[in-house]
């Protein structure tokens, strides 16, 4: 195996391991909004933590293709 094939599958790796520890995040925060009664933002963590299942899985890739989207002028990055 060369070099640049383990950097890739080391890259690989640690991208799913955040992905994971993105997922268990939402989780919990929507726990958090259930409690507070933000009905809105259980839905759209729901449907963050569907998305970052299903990149896990590989039914979904990881990102979109980056040229064609606009940047969000609201959340700071």
């Amino acid at each position: 195996m060369t070099r640049d094939t383990v950097d890739s599958n080391d890259r690989g790796n640690r991208t799913m391991e955040k992905i994971a520890y993105i997922r268990q995040m939402l989780a919990e925060l929507r726990l958090v909004a259930e409690n507070e009664g933000a009905d809105m933002l259980c839905y759209l963590i729901e449907m963050a933590y569907v998305e970052a299942g299903d990149v896990q899985s590989g039914r979904r890739s990881l990102s979109i293709n980056h040229a064609q989207r606009n940047k969000s002028t609201r959340m700071p990055l």
